[in-house]
């Protein structure tokens, strides 16, 4: 994903989700995602989905079991 595209995606996330810790982080080791941090922590990963010239993206939320206690 491209800065600019991550920057959009950021800014629509945070309005969308009234929360303007969310922080989308490059990873340079794939080229299609990027990680989704909430004050700092990583909790999962948003992909880019280009399949026949109709883009989106995917958000892959993890929570671990110990986090519910």
């Amino acid at each position: 994903m491209t800065p600019t595209e991550t920057q959009k995606l950021q800014r629509f996330l945070r309005k969308r989700f009234g929360n303007h810790d969310i922080t989308l982080i490059a990873r340079p080791e794939a080229k299609d995602s990027v990680e989704f941090q909430l004050d700092g922590e990583t909790f999962g990963v948003v992909y880019r989905d280009d399949d026949e010239g109709e883009l989106c993206y995917h958000i892959q939320l993890t929570v671990l079991s110990e986090d519910l206690d």
